[in-house]
């Protein structure tokens, strides 16, 4: 078993052209798409979530308030679980726990301008409890940073984890959308692969990309950037391809987010479609339904329907 490697300095990994791209007509229409998420997402092997997906998958984060479930800084002293877990990795200073308070909608996670803050692995509860009672209906988990200023056995027990944990649906890795991937980040998707380890790409901190200089978020700006941003995932979903390791591949939807960025009060760019991601991924994104009200005398002596589960 691989220890993520400690980088005190990351390396840029030079990406060449990517052949995943839209067609200039594709381009130009998602340019003037009347949906600005649409631009936010990139899928190969997924189908974009649709705007009631989306409004599902907010409503299922935001219905309760996340719980801190524990804390651990190794594997082993991880209580087992009942319901399906995400975990969320990145090199240090990437910005994954201001991303995932706004996952979650509450402050929950540490943050810092300083790298190596958050130190141990932190599991949170969010979806309210389910019939069972537990605490959550999904458990989302925010690990230690790798490369600056981490440590060689925050990687030893995060790979014990990703390898051990069989509540574990999928791990999202974080990449920096200026930065790109850096090789600590290949390094950990290779281990990823190896180990068959379900797990998928999004980037941080779009709004640097899309708004430049502070610039205020606007549709013009998101429009006029977008092509930017779409070579960008197409060139590391071509260079996440083309890594010589045996196992199955990052899944081919590549997200973008922003933690700071809004064109609408309160909805950040790209959250709602990185939750609906983590309900599919977890089999979270089908909705319960109630079965149709009894209208007469005669129907309520008949059998009564079934209450069934509906997907989107």
């Amino acid at each position: 078993m691989k220890a993520l490697p400690v980088l005190k300095r990351a390396q840029p990994i030079s990406i060449a052209c990517s052949r995943r791209h839209l067609s200039s007509r594709e381009s130009a229409k998602a340019a003037v798409s009347p949906d600005p998420e649409s631009l936010l997402s990139f899928h190969w092997d997924t189908v974009p979530p649709t705007s009631k997906q989306r409004r599902h998958a907010e409503q299922f984060f935001l219905r309760q308030a996340p719980k801190i479930l524990y804390s651990s800084s190794t594997f082993l002293n991880v209580p087992k679980g009942k319901v399906p877990e995400v975990a969320f990795l990145g090199r240090s200073n990437v910005g994954k726990s201001s991303l995932l308070n706004r996952l979650m909608g509450k402050n929950i996670c540490h943050t810092s301008r300083n790298p190596g803050r958050t130190k141990t692995m932190n599991f949170f509860a969010v979806g309210g409890e389910d019939e069972e009672g537990s605490p959550g209906r999904l458990t989302v988990l925010d690990m230690p940073g790798y490369g600056h200023k981490s440590r060689t056995e925050w990687g030893e027990e995060i790979m014990k984890y990703l390898v051990g944990r069989r509540q574990l649906s999928r791990a999202f890795v974080l990449i920096d959308t200026m930065h790109g991937l850096k090789r600590s980040d290949e390094a950990l998707l290779q281990a990823l692969r190896e180990n068959a380890i379900s797990h998928q790409v999004v980037l941080s901190k779009v709004d640097r990309l899309l708004f430049p200089n502070n610039r205020k978020a606007s549709k013009q700006l998101l429009g006029r950037h977008a092509g930017t941003l779409q070579e960008r995932a197409g060139s590391i979903g071509s260079h996440l391809d083309a890594l010589d390791v045996d196992g199955p591949k990052a899944l081919g939807e590549i997200l973008a987010c922003s933690t700071t960025a809004s064109l609408e009060r309160g909805h950040f760019l790209g959250i709602n479609n990185l939750r609906w991601s983590i309900l599919a991924a977890t089999g979270l994104h089908e909705v319960r339904r109630q079965p149709p009200a009894v209208t007469s005398t005669l129907e309520s002596l008949g059998p009564k329907p079934a209450t069934g589960e509906v997907s989107f």
